[in-house]
Order: C-alpha cells, then structure tokens, then sequence
C-alpha cells in the first residue's frame, strides 16, 4: 500500500504540473489560479512526506525499492540530496530539539529566523544547480510566467507548510511538561485538519513514539 500511494502522490503532482504549465493561464483576476497553486503546493508537501516515509523505511519493505522512491521523491521536490536529508533526520530523531537536532535553532523563537536557518542547512550548491537547469529547460516548452507560478512558487509555499506544521510548531518551546518525552507537541484531534495542514504531520509526538507508522496511518495512533 505504501508504494501505491507513494506512486498516486508523485504522479498525481506530475500531472497537475504539467496541465497548469500547459493550460492554466496565469490570471490574477482569476481565483481558480490561486487553487490551482495552493493545489500544486499541496501535492509538493506529499513528495516531501512521501521522501520522509521512505526515510523511516514505511513505503516499501523492499530496501532498494524504498530508497529509490525517497530518492525520486526528493529530487521531484527540489533536486535535494536524500542521503543529506536521511543523515538529518536520523539526528533529529535522536536530539529532538536540542543544539544537536539539525531542525532545531537554539538562536531564535521568530519563525523567519528559524525557517531560514532551518532552510540554509539543506539547500546546497549543486541543488539550486539542477533547479536552474530544470527551470530553463522548461522555459523551451513553456511559459517562463507559468514555470514560476507553478514550480517555483508552490515550491516555496510547501517549505513554509512543512516547516510550520512539521518543525516550528511540533518543536518550539521543547523542555516542558506537554512536550515529553521527545520534546514534541501534538496537534489537537482532529483528522480532517491534520490531513490538509500536513498530511497528519501535526499528530508530531505520535510520530516521534511510532516513527515506522507511515503518514497515511497516523491518524490511528491520535
């Protein structure tokens, strides 16, 4: 079932890119344009959980096949390097919230300050390489208005989704009695908003108790 939904979530995001990039004009004016990006931001977050899965070993019991999907996964999301983020989230899962978590920042509680030392730590070089390369070869194919508002901008929309569901508010203020034992908070019961928040990733202390627990079963464990 893992590798189904797996494979429903990256085509579903490739085939929603491609109809926007080739169909939907960019229309300001136009409220089904916004869906379409909240849409698209919606179905990157998925790659990401999807890559995330697959660092906890739930998509697939095959290893190669597992790995593979992060991988694919990962680099539809934003050319990023699955061994680097396999590394980090192996320490955040052992250091939650402390100076060892590499999605933790002791240096500041703003959320901009620490989505943006939080997003420093991943991006890389050789990533903003490939996305450039990506960008410019659509630009052969489509509308350069288009690519923006439909690769990179839900792009940067979901790392805003992620981190804020995923990381700022699970993590923020660790040490206290609702945070115990893994210095992660939960979000209240409630499936439907976890599901459109992040993929039941608010449930986030559940997560850190049973992180073998694919996204998709979550909700059984709140």
């Amino acid at each position: 079932m893992g590798i189904v939904i797996s494979i429903i979530i990256m085509t579903t995001w490739g085939a929603h890119m491609f109809f926007c990039l080739k169909y939907v004009p960019v229309a300001f004016t136009d409220p089904v344009f916004y869906l379409h990006i909240l849409l698209q931001a919606y179905l990157y977050t998925g790659l990401f959980i999807t890559s995330h899965d697959a660092m906890h070993r739930s998509v697939a019991a095959n290893k190669r096949i597992n790995d593979l999907t992060g991988k694919i996964s990962a680099f539809l999301f934003a050319g990023l390097s699955y061994k680097k983020l396999l590394q980090n989230h192996r320490d955040h899962h052992t250091y939650p919230g402390t100076e060892k978590d590499p999605d933790y920042y002791t240096g500041s509680r703003n959320f901009f300050v620490w989505w943006f030392v939080f997003m420093k730590r991943y991006i890389t070089v050789l990533q903003l390489i490939i996305m450039a390369v990506i960008f410019n070869l659509l630009k052969i194919y489509f509308p350069e208005s288009s690519i923006w508002m439909f690769l990179v901008i839900p792009a940067f929309l979901s790392t805003l989704q992620l981190f804020y569901f995923g990381t700022y508010l699970p993590h923020r203020q660790p040490h206290t009695h609702d945070m115990q034992p893994h210095n992660a908070r939960t979000q209240k019961r409630n499936h439907f908003f976890a599901m459109i928040s992040c993929y039941f990733f608010g449930y986030h202390s559940e997560h850190h108790s049973s992180p073998k627990t694919p996204w998709w079963k979550m909700y059984t464990l709140k």
